[in-house]
């Protein structure tokens, strides 16, 4: 036990005993010595100390300073008591033993990634970064401006849109680099993708830095201690000069030039409300405008929701195209392409939905006699976003299976429109899977009272899905696991406060693996089910399948909002090889709506949420590049300013990737009436230039 703690705070046992072995009489000098040390150390902890009775573990620093005063009055010579001598090493044992403990307990559990041989300044400093201060590399340490402000709050847009990065990387600075960060520091995307075999992690860029350091603020330190200008800390030299600490730091950072770098097509997606429930265009003459003004400026498409409530609205297959039609002639005639969703859920009650497209009224009719063709949570409420995956092959749709009406409604739509298919207008199918048309379960509903950073439901109580769950459990040979746990909290617990989520909890058993495993099963079949007709009826044309960002509690060891929403993916597991898998059976692309990772002003609930959006993205593209499909992505926020779209480029085009991978097409949430803004507008066309690999001036933000 004794070498496992030496090693984890980086001292042998032979430097403990020669720090130990003190002599039975010292002189003055040595004993004022050791009591200026001490009064140091005191000072280095904020006044605690290891104490060595086992019921008071700490004394506060007036005591201590009290007893190191009574033991040198006078000066006077004495001989050390030999008991005194092992209760010294009894002392400094016991505080390297809580040390190790604390050590032990940030790698584990906080992703604080310390050196080796890291000592009590080094756990003082990662935390007084985290909080927001300015820690020099000669110890001093200033609050930063940036306490001061109200961050923004986080939304669910994971869920929803998915979410975006918590901008942590960094690289180790030279000597004479100002970072804020000790060159032992590890990024936690690196340290979670260090486990994985064959990871590739790009070259940080000069935006991947901590959102403390982007918001802290430095400049010439005053006589007085006052700070004259304020500018961004972020890279720069320190100098001293009379006594002054001056630090040089630019006021641009330099862009990546992408000239010459791959084309990657440009689509921006046109508003929900584009056609209304008449199926008409809701603006023909203003929708033109704007598609004209896209088209200026060499934007490569569009991509538009089909609605299965507007399209199928009042009977089984009698499907209504034509506001669909007058729109995609309007693409047409303008040279555009067109990426169309095949949007089988509801639109309103989410992040973002700012119209309300219910599920077909016949569906709906169906739904209040029989309830449990919707998705069920444990408490028995029904959620109408999108039809449970336990109908997929039970026919209960007016004598069709979910399947079935997911495969006629696109068969009419490529018979509909099988011209721009044959043209190429229509460049890819996105199907949709489940809520927001993202595969997965909506296990995080803002309206039945979720907020994040809850970690969500499981949603498996329809009878149809328990159906499966019991014949899941008597061919495992265990009829008394079909059943939901009963331990897994509520929507807005945190996996801590439940018995199934927390560290060491039922989800690592053997009923919750087995569990979870039906769970994930049930969500890769519904995938397979879908895509494998979607690929029959779009057979030329490229399909794809969206998965969400679900990034908070991906520090903790059961990601327990992940295993909610059906993504099998605790620490010890890779969830999302078995779907990346799937897709490429059917020669599918993934669309992942986390791309951009910029949440700077959500840093705070990132922190509380233990989340890691970077994390996660490279964990899911390194699932995909490792199958070689193709990768789609969008936005999950609204972006006007360079610095996002510099973000993305970033994750879209990865520098120094060994095999020149890059994402196959971008789309742009939304097309609005604050895109068409002069300013932003005009960042949105030096963005699409960039991203097709043309010169852009001004190389600098």
């Amino acid at each position: 036990m004794a070498t496992n703690m030496q090693k984890l705070v980086g001292v042998s046992e032979e430097d403990d005993e020669e720090e130990m072995d003190v002599k039975e009489e010292d002189d003055e000098d040595e004993e004022n010595g050791e009591k200026q040390i001490a009064a140091e150390m005191i000072m280095s902890v904020d006044g605690v100390m290891p104490s060595t009775s086992g019921s008071d573990q700490f004394q506060y620093q007036p005591q201590l300073q009290e007893q190191v005063s009574n033991q040198g009055g006078g000066g006077a010579r004495r001989s050390r008591p030999l008991e005194e001598k092992e209760r010294t090493k009894l002392r400094e044992r016991h505080r390297r033993a809580i040390t190790a403990r604390i050590l032990a307990g940030l790698r584990r559990h906080g992703n604080y990634n310390l050196r080796v041989r890291a000592d009590i300044n080094d756990v003082i400093a990662a935390l007084a970064r985290e909080a927001g201060w300015v820690v020099l590399p000669d110890g001093t340490t200033f609050p930063s401006r940036s306490q001061s402000l109200t961050p923004v709050a986080g939304t669910s847009a994971g869920m929803t849109s998915s979410s975006s990065q918590m901008v942590s990387q960094q690289t180790p600075p030279p000597p004479t680099t100002l970072q804020g960060v000790s060159p032992g520091y590890r990024t936690t995307v690196e340290y979670n993708a260090c486990r994985m075999k064959g990871v590739f992690m790009p070259t940080p860029s000069p935006y991947d830095i901590p959102s403390t350091a982007r918001a802290q603020s430095s400049g010439m330190i005053a006589d007085g201690g006052e700070q004259t200008e304020r500018l961004p800390l972020i890279a720069g030299s320190m100098e001293i000069l009379n006594d002054k600490q001056i630090i040089g730091l630019p006021t641009k950072l330099p862009e990546r030039d992408f000239a010459g770098t791959p084309h990657v097509p440009v689509y921006v997606m046109l508003p929900l409300g584009v056609i209304n429930m008449k199926c008409e265009l809701a603006d023909p003459d203003g929708l033109l405008k704007q598609l004209r003004v896209l088209k200026s400026i060499n934007v490569d498409g569009v991509m538009v929701d089909c609605w299965w409530g507007i399209v199928e609205a009042h009977a089984p297959q009698e499907y209504n195209w034509n506001g669909y039609q007058r729109l995609f002639q309007m693409v047409r005639e303008l040279k555009l392409k067109l990426q169309v969703v095949m949007s089988f859920h509801e639109c309103g009650g989410n992040v973002g939905d700012d119209v309300c497209i219910p599920l077909p009224h016949w569906v709906a009719e169906i739904g209040r006699s029989n309830p449990d063709i919707f998705f069920t949570d444990k408490e028995g409420r029904r959620n109408p976003e999108c039809l449970s995956w336990g109908i997929d092959k039970e026919r209960v749709l007016r004598g069709r299976t979910a399947v079935e009406v997911y495969f006629d409604y696109m068969r009419s739509f490529r018979v509909e429109f099988d011209e721009f298919f044959e043209d190429g207008i229509i460049s890819l199918v996105e199907v949709g899977l489940g809520p927001c048309g993202e595969l997965r379960y909506p296990s995080c509903p803002v309206k039945h009272g979720w907020r994040y950073p809850g970690i969500g439901e499981f949603q498996c109580y329809d009878q149809y899905m328990l159906k499966s769950l019991r014949k899941a459990a008597e061919m495992r040979g265990h009829s008394f696991w079909a059943r939901g746990p009963d331990n897994t909290g509520s929507y807005n617990s945190q996996p801590h406060e439940t018995g199934f989520f927390c560290d060491g909890g039922d989800y690592d058993g053997y009923y919750g693996r087995f569990f979870l495993n039906w769970y994930s099963q049930v969500l890769v079949n519904h995938g397979d089910r879908v895509l494998s007709l979607a690929k029959l009826v779009f057979d030329g044309t490229c399909v794809a399948a969206k998965l969400p960002g679900i990034h908070w509690w991906y520090k903790t060891a059961s990601h327990a909002a992940e295993l909610t929403a059906g993504f099998y993916n605790p620490c010890n597991r890779d969830g999302y090889s078995a779907i990346a898998a799937m897709l490429q059976k059917h020669g599918a692309a993934l669309n992942f709506s986390c791309a951009e990772l910029h949440v700077l002003e959500q840093q705070d609930h990132l922190r509380e949420a233990l989340a890691d959006p970077q994390g996660l993205v490279w964990q899911v593209l390194n699932a995909a590049w490792d199958v070689c499909i193709p990768i789609a992505s969008e936005n999950a926020f609204l972006c006007h300013d360079r610095v996002g779209y510099n973000k993305i480029l970033d994750n879209v085009k990865p520098v120094n990737d060994p095999d020149g991978r890059h994402f196959a097409s971008f789309t742009y949430h939304r097309l609005s009436q604050l895109l068409m803004e002069k300013h932003n507008f005009m960042e949105f066309e030096r963005f699409v230039k960039r991203m097709h690999g043309e010169a852009v001036l001004d190389p600098q933000v």
